[in-house]
């Protein structure tokens, strides 16, 4: 893995979008029209909601490189960014800023549609300096030329690179040779793999120095130096699932970003993804990480979670569990 610089900023290198957000009772299926709530316009994309959630949940020095249109939507992601202590590296583009159209259950699911706009002309040429910086987080709502460029020119600069492989698509060698850490869902880490298995087995076969499946309601699993770490999710009531997984890349960022080990790291961005569900929105989900503090505090070792979630992965007791706390030995390592 990169080394990286001790106790770092973070550059989150993405996406910023305008959310247009409805509550229904179900999500429309095609052709159908649904009845819904107000209407409620708020600052996201995966970029800005991580880089929030890496500073005012992970307490990490954050700065952001992201494209917004010349329109009335841009002030909302600047003001939400700045508000959380962020450092703005803004390309002004003639696109409009990007947009998503989300509508969100009453059992907390969600669909969503991006219309990219802005995001689309961030060009390598856009990447600032990285003197301080520890981790480069990038997503796949910007172009994967851009994508590619900026993770090679981190790793030539001996900055960590942090990749959330969302939305959902295969991806280059080009691109994962030049990744420390991949952060995927379970339908992402599929279509990175194209194969079955168990997620155990596909962890496994990604080729990336560290690599982490975020499971929802299950916890997450991760593959680094050859063994598995495994976080059970903490026991909450969803309200919006919307951006859990991004406050879970941010929070991950910061707490390795300021040295944290990665069990640690796991621990403090699965709190903060599971507060984050108990809210409405993207960035206004968030928590602070007081509130991470405190759920982690209240929260006792979860055994039966960790079995569960072993058995859900396919990871056997011949490999190392590890969960804050007490972790199995590895049998093979």
């Amino acid at each position: 893995m990169t080394i990286a610089k001790p106790h770092g900023a973070v550059l989150v290198a993405g996406s910023a979008n305008v959310d247009f957000l409805v509550r229904a009772p179900h999500i429309p299926a095609p052709g159908e029209t649904v009845l819904g709530g107000d209407l409620t316009v708020l600052p996201g994309g995966k970029g800005a909601n991580q880089a929030v959630a890496c500073a005012r949940a992970g307490g990490a020095a954050t700065a952001m490189l992201v494209a917004l249109g010349d329109d009335l939507f841009a002030p909302l992601i600047e003001q939400s960014l700045q508000g959380a202590g962020i450092a703005l590296h803004i390309v002004r583009s003639p696109r409009p800023t990007g947009a998503a159209l989300i509508c969100v259950s009453d059992d907390a699911e969600n669909a969503i549609t991006v219309a990219p706009g802005a995001n689309m002309a961030l060009v390598p040429d856009d990447l600032p300096g990285l003197a301080g910086v520890d981790s480069l987080v990038l997503q796949l709502e910007t172009p994967l030329s851009t994508v590619i460029a900026f993770a090679k020119t981190a790793r030539a600069e001996g900055v960590r690179v942090i990749l959330n492989a969302a939305p959902a698509r295969a991806l280059p060698a080009e691109l994962l040779g030049a990744v420390d850490i991949l952060i995927a869902n379970q339908e992402e880490l599929a279509m990175i793999t194209g194969r079955g298995g168990t997620i155990a087995d596909q962890l496994k076969s990604v080729g990336v120095p560290y690599v982490v499946a975020t499971l929802g309601a299950h916890g997450c699993c991760a593959f680094a130096d050859g063994a598995y770490w495994l976080q059970p999710a903490f026991q909450v009531t969803p309200v919006d699932t919307t951006a859990a997984g991004d406050t879970f890349c941010g929070v991950l960022a910061a707490a390795l970003s300021m040295g944290a080990v990665l069990p640690d790291a796991l621990l403090r961005a699965s709190a903060a993804g599971a507060l984050a569900t108990t809210r409405l929105g993207a960035q206004s989900s968030v928590p602070v990480r007081a509130e991470v503090d405190a759920l982690i505090a209240s929260s006792a070792r979860d055994e039966t979670g960790l079995a569960r979630l072993a058995l859900y992965c396919g990871v056997t007791a011949d490999h190392a569990v590890g969960q804050p706390g007490g972790a199995l030995q590895d049998h093979d390592h």
